[in-house]
């Protein structure tokens, strides 16, 4: 037989000892369409006369389209960059124990909404909230699935057609286009801004209280820095001028560091335990931030403002599910246990020492038998402390193509992300989990 007519038919193929064991890993559903469309692609490219493939490349081709269909879109990778937080790769990994946590409830069934005691339904808002008042001292808690929803729900329950108070210097826009402005805008309160862009007094809020707010509304600015001729009231300050008008005094951190950034040779980072003593009532902040736990919002303070956020009907909507808050609960309990340093990636990190980092540098290059060792800088990343940097040491490597060798590692199995310096490819340990150093060599030997 010549040209098409030659080409195998489904049921050819399938009796193949090859197509057996696409069967058994991807289905037979599947599968037949892998062959299917390998066939197709056959007939809409052939050329009269052409060649037909053989056997063997029609196979290869199905299990790649197998693959392709397959693969999953999130993949762990190794970051080298050196970014503690990086966004784009996830920010916090988790500890050990939030893993173990988390999939010990999801691999059946968990007390999610369940009271083991009386028997009966009970509540997911109480798992997490009382790790977080005992490390915090705050009244209730309660979290939801990210930092923008927690700021939603407050503004919403406490002040959805009506005027919340905040200074223009804190307008801020994070990444993603999430803006503070906008949120209000859903939530349905009013904005009204006080003071200028670079100063605000506290006479401007108290002029702001004629418009009878709801709330004062305080943002942390964790992504940008504000410098040169600039004013603001302490947050002290602004909590009583609030109490002294009845109004709740609302403090969106951000990033909820849990632990004292200034330890770590890293400027200070607002507390949330700080906030609280200050005379915040309510405490939003994140959950994948610097607290090293997984994607959350998480809210704390007053016990009555609390209780009208967990009845209001976003609440639902918005609501954490079984693996956040088991994973979250685990990585509260570092803390209070005092083994956060040691057992969360993100403070393990941040704390990890210049000499520390130098000598797991130098063995990489030891491995390779090439690169040097030069000093180089850390950042924070995730929206937290903009700017800061910590001393570090870097794996610099020679490559022909620096942009090239970028996209090869990008291809490893686990993918590694690095970064370029000086036309070098650069590697920085301090952001290479322990356990992923046999991979990055293994991966850096195989596309270098």
């Amino acid at each position: 037989m010549t040209g098409l007519r030659s080409l195998p038919s489904v049921d050819q193929l399938l009796q193949t000892p090859e197509v057996g064991e696409l069967l058994a890993c991807y289905g037979r559903p599947l599968t037949l369409e892998a062959l299917r469309a390998c066939l197709d692609e056959v007939r809409a490219s052939y050329a009269p006369d052409g060649p037909i493939p053989g056997e063997a490349a029609l196979l290869f081709r199905t299990e790649e389209l197998l693959l392709a269909w397959t693969a999953p879109s999130m993949r762990p990778v190794i970051n080298a960059t050196g970014v503690v937080l990086h966004t784009n790769l996830g920010r916090a990994p988790l500890s050990v124990a939030a893993m173990q946590a988390a999939v010990a409830v999801g691999m059946g069934y968990a007390t999610l909404e369940y009271d083991l005691d009386k028997g009966q339904r009970g509540s997911r808002l109480r798992h997490a909230e009382a790790l977080l008042c005992r490390l915090t001292g705050a009244e209730a808690a309660m979290v939801v699935n990210n930092n923008a929803a927690a700021v939603l729900l407050v503004l919403t329950a406490l002040a959805r057609r009506r005027s919340v108070v905040i200074a223009r210097t804190q307008l801020v826009e994070i990444g993603g286009g999430f803006r503070v402005p906008d949120v209000m805008a859903q939530s349905g309160a009013r904005l009204v801004e006080v003071g200028a862009t670079n100063r605000v007094h506290l006479s401007d809020y108290e002029t702001a209280l004629e418009g009878q707010p709801a709330l004062f509304l305080h943002v942390h600015r964790s992504n940008f820095r504000l410098v040169g001729f600039t004013s603001e009231p302490a947050l002290v300050e602004i909590a009583r001028l609030a109490h002294q008008a009845g109004l709740p005094l609302v403090d969106d951190l951000g990033s909820g560091a849990l632990l004292d950034t200034a330890r770590y040779r890293l400027s200070h980072e607002p507390m949330v335990q700080e906030s609280l003593a200050a005379g915040a009532d309510l405490v939003c902040f994140s959950g994948d931030k610097l607290l090293g736990g997984p994607q959350a919002g998480i809210v704390l303070g007053r016990a009555d403002l609390l209780a009208k956020l967990k009845k209001h009907p976003l609440a639902r909507a918005l609501r954490a599910d079984k693996l956040c808050l088991a994973a979250l609960s685990a990585t509260l309990l570092h803390y209070l246990k005092d083994e956060a340093e040691r057992e969360i990636p993100v403070w393990r990190m941040l704390s990890a020492s210049p000499e520390q980092i130098r000598l797991r540098a130098q063995a990489w290059a030891q491995v390779l038998d090439q690169g040097l060792v030069v000093p180089g800088e850390s950042a924070v990343g995730g929206g937290s402390l903009p700017g800061e940097t910590m001393p570090t040491w870097l794996l610099s490597l020679a490559v022909r193509s620096p942009n090239r060798s970028l996209a090869r590692l990008r291809q490893a199995i686990p993918p590694i992300i690095a970064r370029l310096e000086n036309d070098r490819l650069v590697l920085d340990p301090r952001t290479v989990l322990p356990e992923q150093d046999q991979a990055l060599l293994a991966g850096l030997k195989a596309c270098l």
